[in-house]
């Protein structure tokens, strides 16, 4: 009878995903079969420990373990409300998970940009790899695949459908959700190599490229806008370009350089719904070469001294 994963790998269920996997990683070398040859033991116990990080290895799984919905085995339990436990999942935004190749798969939770089916080559060789899911070598699940890709900014904020060719030659359809970061992964199932087992996942990790224009902080959209000394004196209306295109904007009366206009909801997409914010900072800019009529009016101008802030102290 399987017994709880979390007893099995020695954690609490509490335990972040790294730990998970540096669990796993120490016993599943302790009692791989490769190690152990002809002890049944060992191999039953390789076999629960991989049977155990199926189950809370795999984000996704863990968090319908943590719910109750399925039980020590991984199987699906009638009613998950009536298996309430205690268990806590953990969450966070460090990737997501797609279904398989082309636009149907969608956001999903942190997928680690890590091969584990490698865990074993320094010790065992190419005989190792591919043996993280099962207890021999008619269970052997093919090689996860990494690869490391960059897409344009605007393409990661609004969510893009990118068909690329990796390295092997293999062309993948990719969706990348809106509000994609800068280094989270997509992670597309049963895209990889492929062993008796079944075939091991790709894992893409994704590099944005800097904008020459926006600047991102968390789901915050930042940039900075040049006004005439006439819109800063008088106000008015200007053009301001936004990550779904360009808005107009209204400059108050009297703004000097450096004044912060926030466009609520301007920002990037949230994964919780909604959208951050933009700020537009405000740059005065004079006419280049020279006025010599704005030369003129500042030398008669009585109140231009007025306008300097004392400096804090002085």
């Amino acid at each position: 009878m399987a017994r709880n994963p979390y007893i099995v790998l020695g954690l609490s269920p509490k335990a972040t995903d790294a730990e998970i996997r540096s669990a796993f990683r120490q016993l599943a070398k302790k009692y791989h079969p490769d190690r152990n040859p002809d002890d049944k033991k060992a191999e039953d116990k390789f076999k629960e420990v991989s049977a155990a990080f199926d189950i809370i290895g795999d984000p996704d799984t863990r968090k319908k373990y943590d719910r109750g919905e399925i039980d020590d085995e991984g199987r699906e339990r009638p009613n998950p409300f009536h298996q309430w436990t205690q268990r806590e999942a953990t969450g966070g935004r460090g990737g997501y998970s797609q279904a398989g190749a082309g636009p149907g798969g969608g956001p999903g939770a942190g997928a680690s940009f890590e091969d584990l089916s490698d865990i074993f080559s320094d010790i065992f060789g190419a005989r190792g790899a591919g043996r993280a899911h099962g207890g021999g070598a008619s269970q052997m699940r093919g090689r996860d695949v990494r690869y490391r890709l960059e897409v344009d900014f605007l393409d990661a904020v609004n969510g893009a459908k990118k068909r690329v060719t990796m390295p092997d030659g293999k062309t993948l359809d990719l969706s990348i959700p809106p509000g994609f970061e800068d280094g989270q992964t997509l992670r597309l199932k049963g895209q990889g190599e492929r062993g008796p087992g079944g075939a091991g996942d790709v894992y893409v990790e994704v590099k944005v490229k800097p904008h020459p224009l926006f600047e991102r902080k968390g789901d915050d959209i930042y940039i900075e806008t040049p006004i005439t000394l006439k819109e800063a004196v008088l106000g008015g209306k200007i053009t301001a370009p936004t990550i779904a295109g360009d808005v107009t904007v209204n400059v108050p009366k009297y703004s000097s350089s450096g004044t912060v206009l926030r466009l609520k909801g301007r920002g990037a997409p949230k994964r919780s719904g909604g959208a951050g914010d933009q700020y537009v900072k405000l740059k005065i800019i004079l006419p280049e070469g020279g006025d010599a009529d704005l030369e003129e009016f500042v030398k008669s101008w009585k109140g231009a001294e007025k306008s300097r802030k004392d400096f804090a102290g002085a």
